[in-house]
């Protein structure tokens, strides 16, 4: 039996300010992990490319048209989704200006979180590791105070 293999994409959104970095989240509206934070993204269709997924993704979840990302890596542990083999490309982007970003479509809330993110703030998925990969790769890992 041939299990179905999905494709996702991630966008990972930072914004620099002089109180440091943030990180663009939403709360998920639907199950797995309802009501968790969690970056924005979602299924590829059929006619798109990667980046035209992530730029729509989330276009839909939080209203923000952007185009210029970093491709940060493929995330294909077996499990990371509970409902069935999903492979996610995540990609990534530094913002100076800080937009205006609403919950839409699968999204509950949006929010801007100061890195690091808190110990008691659970994400879904394998998302922090897709947020830590993202600061290496944009060269911000070191940018971030860990008070």
């Amino acid at each position: 039996m041939r299990e179905e293999i999905s494709v996702t994409t991630d966008a990972v959104v930072f914004y620099k300010s002089n109180s440091g970095i943030s990180v663009l989240l939403i709360k998920r509206k639907n199950q797995p992990f309802k009501d968790s934070w969690a970056l924005p993204g979602g299924f590829l269709e059929p006619e798109e490319t990667l980046k035209k997924a992530c730029e729509r993704e989330l276009k839909e979840e939080t209203g923000l048209k952007i185009k210029n990302w970093t491709q940060i890596g493929v995330y294909d542990k077996v499990d990371r989704d509970p409902r069935k083999r999903i492979i996610s490309i995540a990609f990534a982007c530094l913002l100076t200006q800080r937009p205006i970003a609403k919950a839409a479509d699968d999204a509950k809330e949006v929010s801007w979180e100061i890195l690091p993110i808190r110990q008691d703030f659970s994400l879904a998925f394998d998302h922090q590791q897709i947020i830590e990969d993202a600061m290496l790769k944009l060269n911000i890992k070191n940018e971030i105070s860990h008070t």
